[in-house]
């Protein structure tokens, strides 16, 4: 079936529900760093699908192995073992460095399951009373849109008439030793939770050590120190995982999106056996969770990432990237700065939170073929598929140059 542009964007409003604030682009069809609209018109893709989409849309070798599955066993539940899953533990546990996986769907499940481990082993293995154990999490945090998530979130906009909320949750500032030092010295708390890197938040870079630093205090006081890279994993960085900059293992790592390519969503929890083995058997789980489709297309995904280098292209052209929009940067009075890693960045726009610039400039650069989407009213995040070629960059960069340049407010 032959459909515009116009007829898929009404029927998504005649039918659906209200989700993203979407740019006017309909895409149809994708190929590494590009993707196509239904008219044919062709553009670069610098969001990745929110970083899901590392290895570039349809790697031909994941489209392989994913067809090869699909033909042969999809899904099992996890009332019965299959051929698949021990092999996905095996590989997620030995490429992160980790004794123990538990698979699921999305970053949020990731995320859930993150805050059940942590609640139970506080309860089983510290001694926290019933139902009094508290996660202690960070303001402008990210971590998903269940109700247990977002009742510690700060934003007005994934709270406001979403109560009432989950109790068990302290928040601090996303920065600070101080208040986190603080914080710890409730006895009740049994877990940390925080993104190494905050991207929705507008690709907030925390100082040099801060990670290193905040494991050492959750050690010092008997918490766990859980760090979701749903987002920064995966290479995305320009290091496997985010949290390695500081060179320090958390307690638990929480990865989706990219670990399986964008072609199927799967989710995990990696940690110790100490804390994996608080779950018996019925007290979690998923009926597609570490399902047998899932579990081949993440292998093959995770094996392209490594095999293809893409995690040292991430690091190499970002150092580019962040170099010559500071060279832009300096040149406007319509940007204030760049800030990041890797191939996870943030173009800062001169203006408040509540302007319309940063979506303008989005939609002068979608004119120009390049996707893009604001955060924050006043930042523009920027991050292309890691496969992408110097060359194709430097294509890139000349295009947000122009378009920043030749910008009217």
């Amino acid at each position: 079936m032959t459909i515009s542009s116009k007829e898929a964007i009404e029927l998504e409003k005649k039918y659906g529900a209200n989700n993203y604030a979407p740019l006017p682009v309909v895409l149809e069809r994708g190929e590494g760093v590009f993707v196509w609209d239904v008219e044919g018109n062709k553009y670069y893709d610098f969001l990745s699908a929110y970083s899901a989409v590392n290895q570039g849309h349809v790697h031909p070798r994941i489209l392989d192995v994913m067809i090869k599955q699909a033909s042969k066993l999809t899904l099992t539940s996890r009332a019965f073992y299959s051929d698949q899953l021990g092999l996905a533990e095996k590989m997620l546990c030995e490429t992160f460095g980790f004794e123990r996986a538990i698979l699921m769907n999305t970053g949020a499940e990731g995320n859930e399951t993150a805050i059940k481990l942590a609640r139970k082993w506080g309860y089983e293995k510290k001694g926290i009373p019933a139902n009094e154990a508290v996660i202690i999490g960070v303001e402008k945090n990210f971590h998903g849109r269940t109700t247990t998530i977002i009742s510690a979130s700060t934003d007005p906009v994934a709270t406001t008439n979403f109560g009432p909320f989950m109790p068990g949750f302290e928040i601090v500032p996303y920065n600070d030793l101080s208040a986190l030092e603080e914080a710890l010295k409730n006895p009740n708390v049994a877990g940390l939770w925080l993104e190494p890197i905050q991207g929705e938040a507008g690709v907030y870079v925390p100082q040099d050590g801060y990670l290193k630093a905040a494991q050492e205090l959750c050690t010092k006081h008997n918490v766990l120190f859980m760090v979701d890279e749903v987002q920064t994993g995966v290479g995305r960085t320009g290091k496997l995982l985010a949290s390695d900059y500081d060179e320090i293992k958390p307690d638990m790592v929480i990865l989706g999106k990219a670990i399986s390519g964008g072609f199927y969503p799967v989710s995990c929890v990696l940690t110790s056996s100490e804390v994996m083995d608080v779950f018996n058997p019925g007290e979690h789980g998923s009926t597609y969770g570490g399902n047998p489709l899932g579990c081949a297309v993440m292998m093959e995904a995770l094996t392209v990432l490594k095999e293809e280098k893409m995690t040292e292209n991430a690091f190499r052209l970002g150092e580019v990237f962040r170099a010559r929009m500071e060279e832009l940067s300096a040149k406007t009075d319509l940007l204030l700065g760049v800030r990041g890693k890797g191939l996870l960045n943030a173009l800062l726009v001169n203006d408040s939170e509540d302007s319309k610039t940063a979506t303008n400039i989005c939609y002068k650069l979608m004119d120009k073929g390049l996707l893009a989407k604001p955060t924050h009213g006043n930042i523009i995040r920027f991050a292309p598929p890691l496969v992408i070629t110097e060359e194709q960059l430097e294509d890139c960069i000349t295009i947000i140059t122009d378009v920043v340049m030749n910008f009217e407010k």
